[in-house]
């Protein structure tokens, strides 16, 4: 190896509460101004020594107001929908979710999927299986008063079978820009206003992290790895990942990319050693689903001979800022960009000075 320094017929199911990782030894916080603090309350876990918890702390918010409903907006489906009440929400997922809070309006996501990773999703008062075998029937048990998707991939199949049986439907892709997702989910909940104030200040957090990013002295070679996907294996992100996309923009190189791996898919060992990565980055939740530090090391053995293993350079990241495209994307990417850059001119500094 060369010596890169640096380098959802339908199932419906209760939701299952989401254990808490299992606590270790304290370590450093990076936030989104770039400064250490003590592991957040949020992120609930101190993590092994030597780790780095990097966390944007800036996720645009507006005080909740009145809704300006009923509103028309065009599904992404290509559907002129008129949305009259948003008081029992159906979520795809997570995405929708967050811009939801952000709006003031956590309490009106009445279901969400099972394995959601915000708390307003968890809470949420029904849950359900959602994957691409999941049928009408079950969608329509829930009663909402409308559903949101969040993908013409997995949704769209579904979209006017719902709405011929009268369920209110809209699709807000998520394999778009931010910002514009951040405007068209406003728009269904009644506050385009409101949704073009947001989608200003996410796209000001994302040109500020490639501003960041444009100053490295190098592009440090990150590896993002996953405790799901590939059929409940262990998995690495791939170029089309949200975890890729906000990888580049902050400005590492997401090694899951020259590995031509798709989605979230499996690297042997092998392949793992040969990219070469010097950053392992991992989401909360992921690291909670692995175990810890132990779990992590046993699912991808490979990767304490990278250099970011030698280095125990382990980087956790919210999911909802890591692995969720949406509204708290601009500020996560400002942190990572700020940790990559202050890696970037560690590994440039020759040893000694």
């Amino acid at each position: 190896m060369s010596e890169r320094r640096l380098r959802a017929p339908l199932i419906l199911a209760l939701a299952c509460a989401l254990a808490a990782c299992a606590p270790s030894s304290p370590a450093p916080e990076s936030t989104a101004n770039g400064t250490a603090s003590p592991p957040s309350a949020n992120a609930g876990d101190t993590l092994p020594e030597g780790w780095l918890r990097v966390a944007g702390t800036d996720i645009p918010r507006v005080a909740r107001s009145q809704q300006d409903l009923p509103a028309t907006v065009r599904s992404d489906d290509g559907v002129e929908v008129t949305i009259t009440d948003t008081s029992r929400t159906i979520v795809g997922n997570d995405d929708i979710v967050m811009v939801m809070e952000s709006l003031g309006l956590s309490d009106q996501v009445f279901a969400a999927p099972t394995n959601a990773v915000t708390d307003t999703g968890r809470s949420a008062q029904h849950h359900f299986l959602f994957n691409r075998t999941t049928g009408i029937e079950g969608i329509l048990s829930l009663d909402g008063t409308l559903f949101v998707g969040n993908s013409l991939r997995r949704h769209g199949k579904l979209a006017q079978p719902l709405r011929d049986a009268g369920q209110t439907l809209v699709i807000v892709d998520e394999l778009q820009p931010i910002p514009d997702k951040v405007r068209k989910l406003a728009a269904v909940f009644g506050h385009a206003d409101e949704g073009e104030q947001l989608a200003a200040q996410v796209q000001q957090q994302l040109d500020e992290a490639a501003r960041i990013a444009a100053t490295h002295t190098r592009k440090p070679r990150v590896i993002h790895v996953s405790a799901t996907g590939g059929g409940g294996s262990p998995t690495v992100g791939g170029a089309d990942t949200a975890a890729a996309v906000l990888i580049r923009l902050a400005g590492g190189i997401n090694v899951g990319d020259e590995a031509k791996v798709a989605n979230y898919s499996q690297l042997s060992n092998e392949g793992i050693v040969a990219v070469e990565p010097e950053v392992i980055l991992v989401s909360e939740d992921d690291l909670r689903v692995f175990g810890g530090q132990a779990g992590l090391w046993k699912a991808y053995p490979t990767l304490k001979q990278t250099p970011a293993g030698f280095a125990d350079r382990v980087w956790v990241m919210p999911d909802t800022q890591l692995k969720v495209s949406s509204i708290g994307g601009g500020t996560g990417a400002v942190a990572l960009a700020q940790a990559l850059a202050a890696l970037a001119a560690e590994l440039d500094t020759p040893p000694g000075t």
